[in-house]
C-alpha cells in the first residue's frame, strides 16, 4: 500500500481508534506525520457528533505515550551499539532514521536534560526520536512517561488548535486540504513554541542564579 493510499484510508475511517493507533505509530521509529491525524480529527471533530475535540487530543496523547515506550523499551533493552547499528542499516534508512538523526536527539537530550523529553516533542526531527536517548540513559520510567505525556499533549493540542482553526476560519471543506494547511503552519508554530520555552528557560535559569549566595556574600 502507497502512502497516499494509506493517507486517504486514515482520513476516511478518522476516529479515536485510528487517530491513537498512527499516533503511535509516528511517536516510534516509523517514520508518519502526526499532521496526517490530529488536525483533520480535530477539524472532523467540530461538525461530527461521534467525535469530541478534547477527547482527540486524549486518544493522541495515549498514542504518542504508547509509541514512546516502544523506542524507550526497545533503546534500554538493545543499548547503543545495536541502535546505531539499526540507524545505519537499510531498514532505518526506510524508517527515515540515520546515524546523524540519532546523534542529533541524543545530543539534544544531554542538552537540555530529562526536561528534553517534554521540550523535544515540539522540535521537527527530535520529536519522534527523543525517547530513545531517554532510554539509553537509563531515564526512571515515571519521570519519562510524566514529560513525554506533558509534551505530547501540548503538542497534540497545538495540532487540535489548528484543525480547529482551520475549520472556524477558512473555507475549506475536504480532510485533504485540512492536511495541507496543518502540515503548512505546524512546523512554523513548534519552532515558535519552542523559543518561547528557550527563552523562558533562559529566564529562570539567570533568575535562579542571581538568588544563589555568592562566596563574597557568605563571608561577609
Amino acid at each position: 500500500m502507497s502512502s497516499a493510499v494509506l493517507i486517504q484510508w486514515i482520513l476516511a475511517h478518522l476516529n479515536y481508534w485510528v487517530v491513537m493507533l498512527f499516533m503511535a505509530i509516528e511517536s516510534s521509529f516509523i517514520p508518519f506525520p502526526s499532521e496526517v491525524v490530529v488536525p483533520p480529527a480535530a477539524w472532523k471533530s467540530m461538525s461530527d457528533p461521534a467525535m469530541a475535540l478534547p477527547l482527540v487530543v486524549v486518544f493522541a496523547t495515549l498514542g504518542a505515550d504508547i509509541g514512546a515506550l516502544v523506542n524507550y523499551y526497545l533503546s534500554r533493552w538493545l543499548g547503543r551499539p545495536i541502535v546505531y547499528r539499526f540507524a545505519n542499516s537499510r531498514l532505518g534508512h526506510l524508517c527515515l532514521i540515520d546515524e546523524a538523526a540519532v546523534q542529533k536527539a541524543e545530543t539534544y537530550f544531554l542538552r537540555h536534560g530529562n526536561t528534553a523529553t517534554l521540550v523535544g516533542r515540539f522540535v521537527p526531527a527530535v520529536r519522534q526520536l527523543i525517547s530513545i536517548p531517554a532510554g539509553l540513559s537509563g531515564m526512571p520510567i515515571g519521570r519519562f512517561l510524566l514529560y513525554t505525556t506533558i509534551g505530547a499533549a501540548g503538542w497534540n493540542t497545538v495540532l487540535a488548535a489548528i484543525g480547529w482553526a482551520i475549520y472556524r476560519f477558512t473555507p475549506v471543506k475536504t480532510v485533504d486540504n485540512v492536511v495541507e494547511l496543518a502540515t503548512k503552519y505546524s512546523h512554523e508554530i513548534g519552532y515558535a513554541i519552542l523559543a518561547v520555552v528557550t527563552v523562558a528557560g533562559i529566564g529562570l535559569y539567570l533568575k535562579s542564579r542571581k538568588k544563589k549566595p555568592t562566596a563574597a556574600d557568605s563571608g561577609q
